[in-house]
């Protein structure tokens, strides 16, 4: 068993490590570049006191000084101090301010403000809207697009909501039998049950992962992410570990690379290969595709039974060190090569084939 999830392995983080950190070094780069050119403001203004070339306070450019840093001030860089007169970086996620003004302080449309308050993704809050039970300020309003502030009183299904201050980002390895969804009419587990606890904020999951599916599942409630990470257009990358009935053969491999017609049309996957070689059951197969049981249908097309289906990866994200049921936050890095939609994890050729 262990021989196999080293083989998927390699399978499954090829091609992603030079990536990353090439975008790494390329950001150390710009923001060396940054202190080098507030540091040279800042000489060149000295040597321009010294000459007596003295402005006016209002007009001083600001640059690197320690004066400046703690005045909140840096070049066009702005810096808040909390209670405790720490120094935070606007870009630091855990900066409650950066949050705040990460969710947006101008006005917003409807629906966006509601995912942005932890409530679900935009597209079921759009839903809400329509199916009228949203009010701002005491009127109900149908239509998503309705441009609301933080000043608005918003109510959504009786119970006023708020933009979240405090982004959460929580990676589950999610077991079989829990369902993918904020709750549940049925009174059936939800993923929210396994992470009840971790955090006061109400989050909720990005995209569904089937009952019987299992692995990596992203719960957050930044809303402007989720809508990113789950939109059709940005393709972003998953893989799944297929355990089947029987051994693929080479030939319905390339098939499934070259693309197959389901019912609602044609799909094909990034890439696709035995995970274990021996016995060539269990398949690892890279797709963008968001729709509704996907690599199921895909198989089951071609006359296979899944047995077992495991999400190893969505966007730079994987299960590892996270065991079955548990969870864990990300980290800043990750968090960051998730809002910046690091290349690594987005399809490079968007050229879909025919149907």
């Amino acid at each position: 068993m262990q021989k196999r999830t080293d083989n998927f392995s390699k399978f499954a983080e090829k091609k992603k490590g030079a990536a990353i950190k090439e975008a790494i070094r390329q950001e150390k780069r710009k923001i060396k570049a940054e202190a080098r050119a507030i540091g040279e403001e800042m000489r060149a203004k000295k040597k321009a006191q010294a000459r007596g070339e003295v402005q006016n306070k209002s007009e001083r450019p600001v640059g690197g000084s320690y004066k400046a840093f703690k005045e909140g001030k840096a070049g066009d860089k702005k810096f808040t101090k909390d209670k405790g007169a720490k120094l935070t970086y606007p870009g630091n996620p855990k900066d409650a301010e950066y949050k705040s003004k990460a969710v947006g302080s101008e006005p917003m449309p409807l629906n966006k403000f509601i995912a942005h308050a932890g409530v679900c993704g935009r597209r079921e809050a759009a839903e809400l809207v329509k199916d009228g039970k949203v009010t701002v300020n005491g009127d109900k309003i149908f239509e998503p697009g309705y441009k609301v502030s933080q000043t608005d009183k918003i109510v959504v299904k009786g119970k006023t909501v708020f933009l979240q201050k405090n982004l959460v980002y929580l990676l589950l390895n999610k077991p079989k039998d829990f369902i993918t969804t904020a709750n549940d009419p049925q009174g059936r587990k939800t993923v929210l049950d396994l992470v009840k606890g971790a955090t006061p904020e109400r989050v909720y999951p990005v995209g569904r992962l089937d009952r019987n599916t299992t692995g990596v599942l992203l719960l957050t409630n930044d809303g402007e992410l989720a809508q990113k990470l789950t939109h059709p257009s940005f393709e972003v990358k998953k893989i799944y570990e297929v355990t089947l009935d029987k051994p693929v053969t080479k030939k319905d491999l390339d098939q499934i690379a070259s693309g197959v017609t389901l019912e609602d049309g044609f799909v094909a996957a990034d890439s696709v290969g035995y995970a274990d070689p021996k016995t060539k059951n269990i398949v690892g197969i890279e797709i963008h595709s968001g729709r509704n049981r996907i690599v199921r249908r895909i198989f089951e097309h071609l006359g296979y039974d899944v047995k077992a289906l495991d999400r190893v990866m969505f966007a730079n994200l994987t299960k590892k060190n996270v065991e079955r049921s548990k969870w864990r936050f990300l980290n800043e890095k990750e968090v960051r090569l998730l809002k910046f939609m690091n290349k690594s994890f987005v399809r490079k050729n968007k050229t879909e084939n025919p149907a």
